[in-house]
């Protein structure tokens, strides 16, 4: 299996990274154990949530003000940078060959599209939500026809990203029938790409863009 196979690359390799490379790496990879250990319970709930503390631990940065533009602004420039430095094509193949049935399921998915959620709470109009929904379904089936992997990755994580904070903020209900079909759709694909993306950075160790953890190891 792809992780197991990581963690004794890193294990192998860890003397040669940087400090702060490590502890990404290091990071992410104790939430993947937790996450595998929950897929093995069949507890989709908490292996989401794990699964996306890892995508968090292997990209963020100092979020700042503004916090949730912010960080998907660096997870969308995260997801550009490691289908650039895929050279071995892991995610294009996952994204083309493996998933691209379930990626177009959650992409038609209104109820991880947060705009329809936002209509519902009474920020913007039905029309305005219903034109939002329909420019990004063009906008995906441009990037499909195109095989746009980093394009498609970018709008999968951004409705994924409703999907969480619909779970994190206390949105959904613990093992609700109600999201179990997206649920598991999202962590099949979320388990197989963020290995895929620790196995680019361990590829690529020193690129710039990995940068500082934002919460690094303090000794007392």
């Amino acid at each position: 299996m792809l992780l197991q196979e990581i963690q004794h690359q890193f294990k192998q390799s860890k003397e040669q990274f940087n400090e702060d490379f490590c502890l990404r790496i290091h990071r992410s990879l104790s939430w993947l154990q937790q996450a595998e250990q929950a897929q093995q319970a069949q507890d989709f709930d908490s292996q989401f949530i794990f699964l996306w503390i890892a995508f968090n631990a292997a990209y963020a940065k100092d979020l700042g003000a503004g916090i949730r533009s912010v960080d998907k602004g660096l997870f969308v420039q995260f997801i550009y940078r490691i289908c650039h430095l895929d050279q071995q094509h892991h995610i294009y193949d996952s994204v083309w060959n493996t998933f691209s049935g379930s990626i177009r399921i959650i992409l038609n998915n209104k109820f991880t599209f947060q705009q329809f959620w936002d209509y519902h709470n009474g920020l913007i109009t039905e029309t305005e939500w219903l034109e939002s929904f329909e420019r990004n379904k063009q906008k995906a089936l441009n990037a499909l026809s195109q095989k746009d992997t980093p394009e498609i990755l970018v709008a999968v994580f951004n409705h994924l990203y409703t999907l969480r904070n619909q779970i994190i903020h206390g949105g959904a209900t613990f093992n609700s029938t109600v999201n179990r079909s997206q649920l598991k759709d999202a962590c099949t694909i979320l388990f197989t790409i963020i290995p895929e993306m620790l196995q680019v950075m361990l590829n690529h160790p020193n690129d710039k863009t990995w940068g500082k953890p934002f919460y690094p190891v303090v000794k007392s």
